[in-house]
């Protein structure tokens, strides 16, 4: 978590502030707030502040729905963008004047930042609260509050920059940080399933599991237009260890069939835990 905060806080001070441009979320409307009061509040303040707030009132919206992971993370990144500018030079990265790279590479590390922050199951705050406290009495998803919340606070900046390109830009590392947050999330805990028909079945099995580690299932099936009875194989993996488990089955039966399907998630042995909330 502390490596994703710091990176996510780096990306602020390092490349989207010095372009004069901002993404969403709080850092967004602390990044406002410093340009609106030429610099008279400090980033990681205002940050520390408005969450401190949104926080309070959460808690006694919809009680302590909240973990002692995220408050950490709150008050971590507030620390950090405080630290960092005086560590970090505006022009470190050299990207001030080119705002399409800014926004890229910006957009790029606040995805990752969050991202491995996400996997350690924290959360940064801001937002996330906001769309909690609306959804308590509004049928309405987080998602969905979270990006609205996202897009008024980029479309603000045009009151501060008075440009419609910075609006743009920030558009821009809006969806590379949401992009990047997803492949950072499912990485290679993205699953396969894979079915194959061949006569080898057992020596596939076999080599499947003492070889690639992973369990086999056997079906029972019927060929439609021969008529005759076989078995599948059914086996779910990784995506990185697909190719290998491929590998092993054209190896033991280059005429065997086999279809590859993208899951969204496993949960067993192996594999993710199932994570749900018991109902009040």
């Amino acid at each position: 978590m502390t490596l994703g905060l710091t990176i996510y806080a780096f990306a602020w001070i390092a490349i989207i502030t010095p372009a004069k441009f901002i993404g969403g979320g709080i850092p967004g409307v602390s990044t406002l707030i410093v340009e609106a009061t030429n610099g008279f509040l400090e980033m990681g303040t205002i940050y520390f502040g408005i969450n401190a707030i949104l926080l309070l009132v959460a808690l006694v919206v919809i009680g302590p729905a909240f973990g002692i992971k995220t408050v950490y993370a709150m008050c971590y990144m507030s620390l950090a963008l405080s630290v960092l500018p005086s560590i970090v030079s505006p022009d470190l990265v050299g990207l001030q004047e080119d705002k399409l790279l800014s926004a890229i590479l910006g957009g790029a590390l606040c995805g990752l930042g969050i991202g491995i922050c996400f996997s350690q199951g924290g959360s940064t705050g801001g937002t996330d609260i906001i769309a909690m406290i609306v959804n308590k009495y509004h049928n309405v998803s987080l998602g969905k509050v979270i990006m609205l919340c996202d897009v008024i606070i980029i479309g603000c900046s045009f009151f501060i920059y008075h440009n419609i390109s910075a609006i743009i830009y920030g558009y821009v590392t809006l969806g590379l940080t949401g992009y990047t947050i997803d492949a950072v999330l499912q990485g290679n805990r993205q699953s396969c399933q894979l079915m194959v028909i061949s006569k080898h079945y057992p020596q596939i099995a076999d080599t499947i599991v003492s070889n690639a580690h992973r369990g086999v299932t056997v079906l029972d099936g019927s060929g439609w237009y021969t008529k005759n009875p076989q078995k599948i194989l059914m086996i779910f993996c990784r995506r990185n260890e697909s190719t290998a488990i491929c590998r092993i089955i054209k190896e033991k039966d280059p005429d065997a069939f086999i279809s590859n399907a993208a899951i969204s998630g496993v949960y067993g042995n192996g594999f993710e835990n199932l994570k749900l909330k018991q109902k009040q």
